[in-house]
C-alpha cells in the first residue's frame, strides 16, 4: 500500500521575490508563483501506513490447507457478523486404512497396525450414512426450531435450518468420494469443527469398519461463501490481487449476511 501511487501534493499561492527587470536598479518584486504544501510531502509525512488491522477466520491448524478467510480493515467487522451466521464449511478428508497413531494422522507415533482386505466401499458407505443420520438429529436437536412449524418449513426451503448458537461439531453431509485400498476420501459438511475432529472420524471409521485408519490430509475447499476459486495462493499474495479478491467477495458476503442476520 506504501508503495503505491499517491495523489500529487496540493499546491498554495506564495510571493516568491524575484530580481526585477535589467535597468531597474537593483530592485526585488515579489512574483505569485504555485508551490507543493510540504506538509503533503512523502519526506515529511512518512508512510500512510503504519499499522493494519487483519482478522483471521476459522482457523486451520498447520497441518491442514484449503480456504482460509482474513479480513482487512472494516473487514474485521465483517468476520464476526459472518461467524455469527454458523455457515457450512466443506472439506476433503483423505484416510489409509490399516494403521493407528497416537493423534489420528499419518504423522503421528504409531500405535497399532491391522488388515484391512476385508473393507469394501459398500462398507464404507454404510457407516457414512449412519453418522449423517446420527449428526442430523443433532442438528434438528441443537436448531430449536419445533419442525412442525411454518417457519421451520421456511428455513428448510432457504437451507437456513442450523444451530444459531454454540454447539458440538456437527456433520450435516458427508460421502465417500474415492476409494482404492488401502486410501479413501471423503467429503464433509460441517459446522463447528477442528481439523483435529474431522481426523478423529476418520479413525472411527476405522473402528467400526473392524480395523483401523490414519488422516492423510484435510482440505477445506469452502468456508460459508468462500470457495477455492476465491482463494490466492502464495504467488498472488500482491496488493492488486487481494484488492481485487476483496472488490469481488463484496457481494456474496453482503447477499449472505442479509439473507441469514
Amino acid at each position: 500500500l506504501n508503495a503505491a501511487p499517491r495523489r500529487a501534493p496540493r499546491q498554495h499561492v506564495r510571493f516568491l521575490p524575484t530580481p526585477a527587470a535589467p535597468g531597474g536598479g537593483g530592485a526585488v518584486e515579489l512574483v505569485p508563483t504555485r508551490v507543493p504544501v510540504l506538509a503533503d510531502h512523502p519526506l515529511v509525512q512518512g508512510p500512510r501506513f503504519r499499522r493494519l488491522k487483519i482478522g483471521a477466520g476459522h482457523r486451520l491448524d498447520v497441518k491442514a490447507s484449503g480456504v482460509f478467510v482474513l479480513g482487512i480493515g472494516h473487514g474485521n467487522k465483517l468476520l464476526t457478523d459472518l461467524y455469527n451466521c454458523h455457515l457450512t464449511k466443506v472439506y476433503t478428508v483423505s484416510g489409509m486404512f490399516g494403521k493407528a497413531t497416537e493423534d489420528f494422522s499419518d504423522t503421528g507415533k504409531l500405535i497399532e497396525k491391522t488388515t484391512f482386505d476385508h473393507i469394501t466401499r459398500e462398507k464404507l458407505e454404510r457407516i457414512v450414512a449412519v453418522i449423517q443420520g446420527t449428526n442430523h438429529k443433532a442438528l434438528l436437536m441443537y436448531s430449536n426450531i419445533d419442525m412442525k412449524t411454518q417457519e421451520a418449513y421456511e428455513l428448510a426451503v432457504k437451507g437456513l435450518i442450523r444451530p444459531m448458537e454454540k454447539s458440538p461439531p456437527i456433520i450435516t453431509a458427508i460421502r465417500c468420494l474415492q476409494f482404492a485400498l488401502p486410501e479413501f476420501q471423503l467429503e464433509i459438511h460441517c459446522l463447528h469443527e477442528t481439523q483435529q475432529y474431522l481426523r478423529k472420524i476418520v479413525h472411527e471409521i476405522g473402528l467400526e469398519l473392524k480395523s483401523s485408519a490414519v488422516c492423510t490430509q484435510v482440505r477445506r475447499t469452502r468456508d460459508g461463501v468462500f470457495t477455492l476459486d476465491d482463494a490466492l495462493p502464495r504467488t498472488q499474495w500482491d496488493l492488486r490481487s487481494i484488492q481485487d479478491a476483496i472488490r469481488n467477495c463484496r457481494l456474496k458476503v453482503e447477499t449472505e449476511l442479509e439473507k441469514t442476520l
